[in-house]
């Protein structure tokens, strides 16, 4: 794997995903029980979710704070960001879950924030320096 130095866009993109990942796992780990009426979601389905972040939200941290870090472990984020984005579409129209108008909206609006975010960090990469 080559070492990189990241872009500003790049960190950028990492920080946020972590930042928003992190309050994205608190709320919906924490908030289950409040949201759950509101989305339409089953409380666990929406813990679950959020016990699923906090490993990811852990590992980019980890590269946040590194000086350099490797392609592996930014296409690594990317995949993870893509199939994510991928999932939450296909949990819609599964019908594994029945959301109210609202649900979809914050289901929808979330996966397209991560596909968003895995975009910036394709293109942060490609504008990130390689180290020997």
């Amino acid at each position: 794997m080559t070492a990189i130095t990241a872009s500003p866009l790049l960190k950028f993109a990492l920080r946020f995903d972590a930042l928003s990942g992190a309050a994205t796992a608190l709320l919906l780990f924490f908030g289950a029980p409040f949201l759950s009426p509101l989305l339409g979601i089953p409380a666990a389905y929406l813990q679950a979710a959020g016990l699923v972040l906090v490993p990811f939200v852990a590992f980019l941290t980890a590269q946040v704070m590194r000086p350099q870090t490797s392609t592996g472990a930014i296409w690594t984020i990317v995949a993870i960001n893509a199939f994510w984005t991928v999932d939450s579409f296909f949990v819609l129209m599964s019908g594994l879950i029945q959301p109210t108008g609202l649900g979809y909206a914050f289901v929808i609006a979330q996966a397209l924030v991560v596909g968003a975010l895995a975009i910036m960090q394709m293109q942060g990469l490609q504008r990130s320096t390689a180290r020997a």
